[in-house]
């Protein structure tokens, strides 16, 4: 008779099976499409630079939680490997290991457990880590191996990144139209035929792997939309008025990092917004942002920047879209 009693307990009353390591699991096999055109594309060099990176951060990760931080270490949860594999996307295939190391001991030391660890650090630890190494080694971080095949057919080992090659071209003065011949097919910058970071270069890669996230519900479409689509508006007003002196919006999210950090980088559970509203004015902002810095600024790309800025608006914006509570007043 007791079984038929009405049991009331407190909120919230929903229920799910997924857990902190199914979650993070997930995402590690979201994200075997790209290493394996990281492979395909760079070879051996890529392979030594991700085992390097995800080694180190779980070293790292370990070491600060069992003797520094007196806490049992969590590194069976994944999130240490999935730190480690995005900082090494973010990496040329050709960075020294001393490097990749440095990286990774800042994204998980100064990214990640300085704040905590896992659920409080307001930052993107991947992108601590490489933008750390992109103002610290700027030379090693910006010579881009070409990819096996392309460097069968040209002379040379290192190459500029179509976004380098188009932003030195429009600051001369050049035509958009008369650099097309100097950087590869869109198709090519599709499948990730093309030098640059080993594994943002395959936006048909990652889009598998974000397409198992959504069909899994490990991630939603908001903020990858939201930003693709930002970048894709913004530039095509430009593009629209002015060919020449701007480029194509297609150009402009096949190349650089805007599929990695769309759909892995910005849409990190605990560095992104609670709501859906939040979260589409969170992709939005990097839109925007990505935008102007490959456009205006210094830098020919700007995904990592705009990223690491918007998590820092999280706070505000969870608050500015902070749902009202059940039965208050409007």
């Amino acid at each position: 008779m007791s079984d038929r009693l009405l049991k009331v307990s407190l909120s919230p009353h929903a229920f799910s099976k997924d857990s902190i390591e199914s979650l993070m699991h997930g995402v590690i096999l979201a994200l075997i499409p790209a290493f394996l055109a990281s492979l395909y594309f760079f070879g051996i060099g890529a392979l030594k630079v991700t085992v390097i990176s995800v080694l180190a951060c779980v070293f790292f990760e370990y070491v600060i939680q069992k003797f520094i931080l007196k806490v049992k270490p969590t590194i069976s949860d994944g999130s240490a490997i999935i730190t480690g594999l995005l900082l090494a996307f973010n990496l040329p295939s050709n960075l020294p290991s001393g490097i990749v190391i440095i990286g990774a001991f800042v994204a998980i030391a100064i990214g990640k457990m300085s704040f905590g660890g896992l659920g409080k650090n307001p930052f993107n630890p991947a992108l601590v880590g490489r933008v750390f190494l992109l103002i610290s080694f700027p030379v090693p971080m910006t010579l881009w191996p070409k990819p096996i095949v392309t460097r069968m057919q040209l002379d040379g080992v290192t190459a500029a990144t179509p976004l380098a090659i188009v932003k030195e071209g429009l600051g001369n003065g050049q035509a958009f139209s008369s650099l097309l011949s100097q950087i590869p097919s869109y198709f090519d910058l599709f499948i990730g035929n093309v030098g640059g970071c080993i594994g943002e270069v395959s936006a048909l890669a990652i889009l598998i792997g974000g397409i198992y996230m959504l069909y899994k519900k490990i991630i939603s479409w908001h903020i990858p939309v939201s930003m693709i689509g930002t970048i894709f508006v913004f530039t095509g007003i430009l593009y629209q008025f002015h060919p020449n002196q701007y480029a194509s919006p297609l150009f402009h999210i096949l190349t650089g990092g805007v599929f990695l950090g769309a759909i892995f980088m910005a849409t990190d559970y605990v560095t992104s917004p609670m709501t859906r509203k939040g979260m589409i004015i969170f992709g939005g902002g990097i839109g925007v942002i990505t935008s102007l810095i490959r456009i205006f600024g210094a830098y020919p790309e700007g995904v990592s920047f705009a990223i690491l800025i918007m998590n820092g608006f999280v706070p505000l914006i969870n608050k500015f879209c902070k749902p009202k509570r059940f039965g208050e007043a409007k």
